[in-house]
């Protein structure tokens, strides 16, 4: 089978995905970088990296496809297009056998240059541990093995160390319990070097590399902060139920004080000086600049929001930074301990304690950037974003219902004090000079996520665009 064979049928897929930067858009390039055949037969599976052109972007994806002769229905949804010899291709994250292949590579250490699987020192991995796809999320699909263990196919993999395979094993390895230790990954080498006779053990991040799925535990008997959040919420609309959920957001501030605490042990920490505190301000209004390019809605409230910006360079105020989470939001911490299972039919409960989640940081953002240190309270900011989002989220649902409104409203700022008394009560306090930094970071977190409804959810735009307009009077 021919590259081109495979190249032609991707610019019409592609776009449809959850995953793929800017759903909708018309491909206008795309050039496969690397094919590399991981079993014969049938079903086949090739693995893809492919480069993609849209507008004045260029975009890196990974591909794994399957091919079959004739395409069982349950994977119709998969379906990528026929090939000329007659074959189907499709997407083989959808498919349990192909998926395994992957799995089984990991256990074993396979080489397939330039694929290299690994595992991470003392794992064990079950290789006949049944695999089911989960529902594809922005930049990456994942698949569930048993109850043990869930791969994550990162979708648009960048060179470096990646800090979600990165972040928890160096926690795991200090002892935490907040994180999903790894089990193990698959990465891409330098596609321009030979294969090269490794002298030491295999380690994830070798120079030139790029992670492109990881291994982790999986926990079974959870329930994601978003369901359970919105499950509290949802007994406001039945107007009558108790939708108090602040006992949760307050061991959600506690579970955060300690990750920055166990972040800080693992990575370091230390202080911005004034000049790195106005290149930080410049590097937001050029974000907000061009976001509003992307979302004109935005253009009424850019004022506001810089002048909210440049307030922080008078406050000639050292800012605590170090490695952060970078993408903190609900839907990136797991209740655990009494949540309901991943896709049980039991109503969730609440949790005795929270897993974090997805340390890649926000997808759009260069991995450099992901990587560095920056102010604890992003993180922060994310969170009071997120029981916001959820509580607009909720309102927008029912936009005739006045009492769900002001119910939901009154949940928000339950869960955004008790979240923060939480966080002080393991923390001593906020960090220093919290205030108005907290509050311009609250406002770039929802300029962020206006740029990534408009691009993936427009229904669900007006939400940060309401929160812009509060905060910007």
């Amino acid at each position: 089978m021919t590259q081109s064979a495979l190249a032609d049928l991707l610019p019409a897929w592609l776009p449809a995905q959850r995953w793929f930067a800017g759903s909708g858009s018309t491909v206008g390039q795309s050039d496969i970088t690397s094919q590399v055949t991981l079993a014969d037969g049938e079903p086949e599976l090739v693995h893809l990296m492919v480069d993609v052109v849209v507008g004045q972007d260029r975009v890196s994806y990974q591909v794994p496809v399957g091919i079959r002769a004739a395409l069982p229905a349950v994977l119709e949804p998969a379906r990528i297009g026929a090939l000329p010899d007659g074959r189907i291709a499709y997407d083989a994250a959808a498919d349990p056998e192909l998926t395994g292949i992957l799995l089984r590579g990991i256990a074993a250490g396979r080489r397939a240059w330039p694929l290299r699987f690994g595992t991470e020192p003392g794992a064990i991995v079950d290789v006949h541990a049944p695999a089911r796809a989960l529902p594809p999320l922005a930049s990456n699909t994942s698949v569930v093995f048993g109850d043990k263990a869930i791969l994550k196919l990162l979708r648009r993999p960048f060179a470096g160390a990646h800090p979600d395979l990165e972040v928890p094993a160096a926690l795991a390895r200090h002892g935490s319990k907040l994180v999903a230790a790894p089990l193990g990954w698959i990465e891409l080498t330098g596609c321009g070097q030979s294969d090269p006779v490794l002298a030491h053990p295999m380690q994830a991040g070798e120079p030139g590399s790029s992670v492109l799925a990881i291994l982790s535990v999986f926990f079974a008997d959870s329930t994601d902060g978003w369901s359970l959040a919105t499950a509290s919420l949802r007994g406001a609309a039945d107007h009558g139920a108790d939708p108090d959920f602040s006992g949760q957001a307050r061991l959600l501030g506690e579970t955060t004080a300690r990750m920055h605490a166990e972040l800080a042990a693992a990575f370091g920490a230390s202080v911005l000086p004034e000049f790195a505190l106005t290149d930080l301000v410049d590097a937001m209004k050029t974000e907000l600049a061009q976001a509003v390019r992307v979302v004109p809605e935005l253009r009424a409230h850019a004022a506001a929001v810089r002048a909210c910006y440049d307030s922080l360079t008078a406050q000639g105020t050292q800012v605590p930074v170090q490695r952060i989470h970078g993408d903190y939001h609900l839907a990136q911490v797991l209740g655990t301990e009494g949540g309901a299972g991943h896709g049980g039919d039991d109503p969730p409960r609440s949790p005795r304690r929270w897993v974090v989640l997805d340390f890649e940081g926000e997808p759009s953002v260069p991995l450099a950037r992901r990587r560095a240190f920056a102010p604890p309270l992003r993180d922060i900011a994310g969170m009071l974003r997120s029981f916001d989002y959820a509580g607009r989220h909720e309102a927008l649902s029912h936009p005739d219902d006045r009492e769900l409104a002001g119910a939901a409203s009154a949940w928000v700022r339950a869960c955004q004090d008790a979240f923060s008394a939480g966080y002080a009560d393991v923390a001593g306090s906020i960090p220093r000079g919290s205030r108005p930094l907290l509050r311009a970071l609250i406002l770039q977190k929802a300029v962020y996520e206006a740029v990534y409804e408009a691009r993936h959810r427009p229904g669900w735009l007006p939400i940060p665009l309401a929160a812009i307009a509060e905060a910007s009077r």
